[in-house]
This record gives C-alpha cells, sequence and structure tokens, in this order.
C-alpha cells in the first residue's frame, strides 16, 4: 500500500518469546517445517506508543496494587463514541482477564443449573466449554447460508426459545468463524425475541474494531434503550492491537442490577482482573492506535483478497466467501473428500500448514478449516503455494 507509516510487511522473529503461536508447533503437531495459521494472534509490532508506554511504566521499577484511572475509562468512553457511535457511561464499565473469561463468569452470574444458553453455530469453541463447565444446557440456533452468505435462523431462534428454558443468547458479532458483520436489522429481530421470551443477549464483540470499510459494525446495546438493558457487552483491544497476553478486557454493562450480579460473582471467585501493563497498552491503545488500526485494516483486506482471488484461480476445489470483518477465512474444503480427520492430517502432513479445523466449532463447521491471514504478506504467499501444491497431489 502507498503512503503507510506503519511497515507490515516486517517479519518479526518470535521464536524465543514463548508465543503459543510458533514456539511450540513441533511440539503440539509432532511435525516439521509446519507453517502455524491457526490461532487469532497478529504477527505484526503493535502500536509504537503502546510499547513506549509500557516501557515508561516499567521503569518506575515498584508494580504493587493499583487501580484504573479516570483516564483509563476516559479513553475506553472516547473510543466508543468515535469508532462505534456508541456513548457508553463509566458506570457501566466492568473487567475481566479476558472476553473468554468474561463469558463463563456472566454464564456463572445470570443462570441456575439446566437453564438453556443458545448458541449461533458454526461458533468458537470455548462458547461450548463455557456452557458446559456452567451446568447449563447448550442450545444450538445454527446460522442459516443464504445466498453463499451466513445469517441468522430467526424462525429456528424462536422456536428454541418457545421450546427450552432458555437464560441467555451468546451473540459473537463480528461473528467468529464466519467473519459476518449483523446488521442493525439482523440485530434488531433477534433483540426483539430476546425481549418477547426474556432470554439475556450476551455479545461477544471483540473483533468489532476489525472490520473492513465496506461495513458497519453496530454494538447491540447500542440500538434501543431496551436491547441496552438486556445486554452484556464483551470487548478487549487485545485482538484489535494483539494484546492477549496483557490480559485485559472491558465487559460494558448498562443495565446497574446485571452489573452488580457479574461483579459479585468475580468478586466470590477471588478474581482480580488488573494488570498494570495491560491498563497501561489499554489506554495507550484507545488514544493513539486510530492510525495505526486504519492502516492494519488496509493491509488485511489486502491480505484477503489475495487469498480469494489466489483459491478462485488455483485452487477452485475449495470454496470461500468474502469476510466482512476479522483477519480470519472460513474455508470450505469439502470437495476435497476427506473426513474431519483426514483432512485435519492433509493439511498437517501433505500442505504442512496448522489450520484451526472446523470441526471444533461444531458440525456445521466439519470440512472447513480457519486460516488466520494477520500476517506479512509473504507468509501468506508461501501458505497458498503450499496449500496449491497440496491439492494438486490429490
Amino acid at each position: 500500500m502507498k503512503d503507510m507509516k506503519y511497515d507490515f510487511d516486517i517479519f518479526v522473529d518470535r521464536e524465543n518469546t514463548n508465543s503459543t503461536k510458533w514456539n511450540y508447533v513441533k511440539k503440539s503437531v509432532e511435525i516439521e517445517g509446519v507453517l502455524p495459521m491457526w490461532i487469532a494472534d497478529m504477527d505484526f509490532e503493535t502500536v509504537p506508543e503502546i510499547r513506549e508506554a509500557i516501557i515508561t511504566r516499567a521503569q518506575h521499577n515498584i508494580y504493587g496494587y493499583s487501580i484504573y484511572s479516570d483516564e483509563y475509562y476516559k479513553a475506553i468512553v472516547d473510543w466508543f463514541q468515535k469508532r462505534h457511535d456508541w456513548k457508553i457511561e463509566k458506570k457501566w464499565i466492568s473487567h475481566s482477564v479476558g472476553v473468554v473469561n468474561a463469558l463463563y463468569n456472566v454464564i456463572r452470574a445470570l443462570t441456575n443449573p439446566n437453564d438453556g444458553v443458545v448458541i449461533q453455530t458454526p461458533i468458537y469453541p470455548p462458547f461450548y466449554s463455557a456452557i458446559k463447565s456452567c451446568g447449563c444446557k447448550t442450545i444450538l440456533n445454527s446460522l442459516k447460508i443464504v445466498n453463499n452468505r451466513y445469517v441468522p435462523d430467526i424462525e429456528d431462534l424462536e422456536n428454541k426459545f418457545k421450546n427450552n428454558s432458555v437464560k441467555l443468547l451468546l451473540l459473537c458479532n463480528p461473528h467468529n468463524p464466519v467473519g459476518r458483520v449483523f446488521t442493525k436489522e439482523e440485530l434488531t429481530m433477534v433483540g426483539k425475541l430476546c425481549l418477547k421470551y426474556k432470554v439475556i443477549v450476551i455479545s461477544d464483540e471483540i473483533h468489532s474494531d476489525l472490520v473492513f470499510k465496506q461495513h458497519n459494525h453496530i454494538p447491540f446495546a447500542s440500538i434501543s434503550k431496551d436491547f441496552e438493558q438486556n445486554s452484556v457487552i464483551c470487548t478487549a483491544p487485545s485482538k484489535t492491537f494483539n494484546l492477549a497476553g496483557l490480559s485485559t478486557s472491558n465487559i460494558i454493562i448498562p443495565n446497574q442490577e446485571l452489573k452488580k450480579k457479574y461483579d459479585n460473582t468475580c468478586k466470590n471467585i477471588a478474581l482480580k482482573s488488573f494488570n498494570i501493563f495491560g491498563a497501561v497498552a489499554c489506554e495507550a491503545a484507545y488514544k493513539y492506535g486510530e492510525e495505526w488500526l486504519d492502516q492494519l485494516l488496509g493491509y488485511i483486506e489486502e491480505n484477503k483478497n489475495y487469498v480469494l482471488d489466489f483459491i478462485k484461480k488455483k485452487i477452485p476445489k475449495l470454496k470461500v466467501n468474502d469476510i466482512e470483518a476479522t483477519y480470519l477465512l472460513w474455508i470450505n474444503c469439502r470437495e476435497l473428500g476427506f473426513n474431519k480427520n483426514d483432512l485435519e492430517k492433509f493439511m498437517l502432513n501433505k500442505a504442512k500448514l496448522w489450520f484451526n479445523q472446523g470441526y471444533n466449532f461444531g458440525t456445521e463447521g466439519e470440512g472447513f478449516v480457519r486460516m488466520n491471514i494477520a500476517c506479512p504478506r509473504s507468509i501468506v504467499e508461501e501458505a497458498m503455494k503450499r496449500l496449491e501444491n497440496a491439492v494438486n497431489t490429490l
């Protein structure tokens, strides 16, 4: 891209950083030379101001008990107002070491054993484990494919609400793994059903900043006052700025009764979520990271377009829909004719590529893989060459 202030083509060697993505490839898959393109972890250096803020704080040399500053909260409020046109209040913000952790604790706080929790599959695997861990029933509301696009199945959703003791809907928007950004109309239909059947919406919006320019993320709680009071919005700077190792998420709960239940649940299990460097990084990200993010999105979109074009022209047995958000491509490999286990072996042994296997996202994901394209173009190109060569051996 022209006039780029930040160079996303630089390959950063993470070999000696205890990186989950890079350091344990051979140990995890027991195969030499596999290229990791699985976990949602970007291979780009983060915003320089974030690094500088962390270094400045580290130089103080005392890392004792700390609290969130007024500037921290202001940075969050300002970010959501500017990026998402959503005016939130400081008193709505609770915290978590991560969005997955928050999902567990929200379910614990707002359900009783055997309550139903609806998920829209295929879906991020921890949704399943969070529901099971809390003793609730998992109710599946599979997304429909209409004109090669995943959409909510509203009729099925109402049937699930009618015929099960449903307490919560776990919404994922932007959706992981299919990359949809649900429209205001779609969210409104879902939200009205939830009000009708007294189902609280827990909305995982961790990818809300990673939306391509043709689309617009709408925070669920911003649509109406009723939706606002019937939802918990899970956010974090971790995916946006690649800060997952700093364990800092912000859980936005406008309904103060629901917020009290969540906060008390965290207190009862002695969960303290403050991380000094995570707080510093989050504040710096939201204050100074906008230009970096805009250029990042342009770079990832070019990676996405490269893969879509390559697969269409050179690996037509594979199918991949154009994603609207995230840096995760959802690739349909069913025409290769493998069962789920053989597909996994093929990708690792023949293609030498470590993707997330679709079956982990539910039965609807069998025959799919999820590919992380948040890496330098050279790695994307190498991955496509490996995939093409492997498929051509069939």
